[in-house]
């Protein structure tokens, strides 16, 4: 018989087991001392979280320039415009912006949503947003973590240190700096894949689409995934707040979708380094705005037969449909198609990170080169750096270094997709 010491040995560690690849995924060739740190880390991680929130809102409010809330303003006044009739398409602000005079460009859907908050003062609506995309954020990656399969009593701590880090990112910090909504999209679209419930998948995806377009790529994946009802639902659902919007808004809403839905340029700068999309890095190469040129045309043809290429490899495994990593195969290819993607607009890297690190690929040597080197650039925001070195954010032209080093993101997402393509999940790997 087995002793008694590892019998009960075995019964005391046997509920743990699940927490060895958590613990150690962060360095498959980590040697004794570096899995005693990556566990030191995950106990400390509440304590980790806590100090990174209380820097984050140290560095809002007591430092010269730690966040200007120029996007919340614009979505909180801009709402308010709502009260004077015609007013809500011709409102810009300018307090903090004199170069460019940002106007309310979201769907007049956003507007409706965002109407009541005009009521409360600015600063406890900006103190409360920022705790609710901290919340938010933390969210996102336990969802993340739900659909890789992870267990979900056993990864909250592991949650909470990438939230801490993720906090940090460039995405984040450009979020929490302007006052932006994405990672609450963010959070709604992962939780529509997440649900087997067509009706919610199709109610939040059409509801972000409506309050931001930029979440309706996540129609594409519901029907590229088959889930047709949901994909129908989330039609019907965005055709729902624009009907809301004309009850509310009336001509605002004509002028919306039938005027103003395509001018990029009242969006922002094309070619300013933070807008990583083909358009806008294109733009930096050849000295001004590329539009949907030929050359911009083939690099998002490139990205399409990738894109496509990558989701087929993702389905095609002996576990059945990778959930997560083919919702980042569209997310990626909408962010590189779209003529404007900020970055705060690749909140969606922070998810990429985790399923290069824990995915079904995490075992394989390029999903931790590519997993550091996201981590490494967002950590220190490159397009943030580059920033630097424009005159203006209206100039589009630069020296030659500088504009292909602003295709970073660009690069980035290529060289992954294109990686998701050519490595195949193998039956030791699913399992």
């Amino acid at each position: 018989m087995e002793p008694l010491r590892t019998r009960t040995a075995t019964v005391i560690w046997r509920p743990f087991a699940n927490v060895v690849p958590v613990d150690t995924t962060l360095n498959t060739w980590a040697t004794p001392p570096a899995r005693s740190l990556t566990n030191r880390l995950i106990a400390w991680a509440p304590w980790l979280l806590a100090i990174s929130i209380a820097a984050r809102l140290a560095w809002t409010y007591l430092t010269p320039h730690g966040a200007n809330f120029v996007d919340l303003h614009v979505y909180i006044n801009g709402a308010a415009a709502l009260a004077q009739p015609g007013a809500l398409y011709d409102y810009v602000y300018a307090d903090q912006t004199p170069d460019f005079p940002l106007p309310f460009t979201y769907p007049p859907f956003a507007a409706v949503v965002f109407y009541p908050l005009h009521f409360l003062p600015f600063g406890l609506v900006a103190f409360l947003w920022q705790i609710g995309t901290m919340a938010a954020l933390y969210g996102v990656v336990r969802l993340c973590q739900r659909l890789l399969g992870g267990s979900a009593s056993l990864n909250r701590r592991v949650a909470m240190l990438w939230t801490a880090a993720g906090i940090w990112t460039e995405p984040l910090r450009s979020t929490f700096d302007y006052g932006q909504i994405n990672v609450i999209l963010v959070l709604a679209v992962l939780y529509a894949v997440y649900s087997r419930r067509w009706w919610v998948s199709g109610l939040l995806v059409g509801l972000a689409a409506g309050v931001k377009l930029t979440p309706a790529i996540a129609g594409v994946y519901l029907a590229a995934a088959r889930r047709w009802a949901a994909a129908v639902f989330s039609a019907v659902v965005f055709a729902g707040t624009i009907a809301v919007s004309v009850w509310a808004t009336g001509d605002q809403a004509r002028r919306y979708f039938t005027e103003l839905l395509g001018d990029a340029h009242r969006v922002g700068p094309i070619g300013t380094s933070f807008n990583q999309s083909w358009r806008g890095g294109i733009s930096r190469i050849v000295g001004h705005d590329a539009g949907y040129s030929l050359p911009v045309a083939i690099a998002i043809v490139v990205t399409a037969v990738l894109a496509v290429l990558a989701w087929r490899a993702l389905n095609s495994t002996p576990a059945g449909p990778d959930v997560l990593g083919s919702l980042l195969v569209v997310e990626l290819f909408g962010l590189l198609a779209s003529p404007i993607s900020w970055t705060h607009h690749w909140v969606w890297l922070l998810p990429l990170m985790i399923w290069l690190f824990y995915g079904p690929h995490s075992d394989r040597p390029g999903a931790r080169i590519l997993g550091w080197v996201w981590l490494t650039l967002t950590l220190i925001g490159v397009p943030w750096l580059l920033s630097f070195f424009q005159p203006t954010i209206w100039q589009d032209g630069r020296p030659w270094y500088l504009a292909w080093a602003g295709l970073v993101y660009i690069v980035g997402a290529l060289v992954t997709l294109g990686w998701m393509a050519t490595t195949p999940i193998t039956s030791r790997e699913a399992g």
